[in-house]
């Protein structure tokens, strides 16, 4: 099993290394990591992972920045990702992380590292056990801050 991790230098926290430690915390894996300028990179380099590298998934880690221009790139990128994730039939998991999620830059630290985490955590399940993820369904988890629940009627 060989995991991709494509992350950027745009990025404020190293998210790739806190995925990579997470993964390595979770499974014996081979980890191929590939790191660009920006998020709008991403698709290509996670196409790549998946394709030249031989990756069976990739984590996309980005942080665009907290204003409208960056909301509108990191559109674009999650559209690329999609549009990789269908060309290769393969998953994409995207951990974007924006600026103004935060209030600090500690609490943006925190929040980058946590979901990077949660999120390798997720690829693992879904390459190696699946049925996990099928037992979450429908629990309102989230990655970064505190799981949504179940919605109650």
């Amino acid at each position: 099993m060989k995991v991709g991790v494509a992350d950027t230098t745009f990025a404020r926290v190293d998210m790739g290394a806190e995925a990579i430690d997470e993964l390595r915390r979770h499974a014996s894996v081979a980890i191929e990591r590939y790191t660009v300028p920006g998020v709008k990179d991403l698709p290509v380099a996670s196409k790549i992972l998946l394709e030249e590298r031989k990756c069976d998934i990739v984590i996309a880690l980005g942080m665009p920045g907290g204003k409208e221009k960056d909301r509108m790139c990191a559109h674009e990128a999650s559209q690329g990702l999609i549009r990789a994730q269908l060309m290769t039939n393969k998953h994409i998991i995207e951990v974007f992380v924006h600026e103004d999620e935060a209030e600090n830059d500690s609490e943006l630290a925190w929040l980058a590292k946590r979901r990077a985490r949660e999120h390798a955590e997720n690829a693992v399940l879904l390459i190696q056990h699946p049925e996990r993820l099928v037992k979450q369904a429908g629990t309102g988890q989230r990655q970064g801050f505190g799981d949504a629940g179940p919605a109650r009627q």
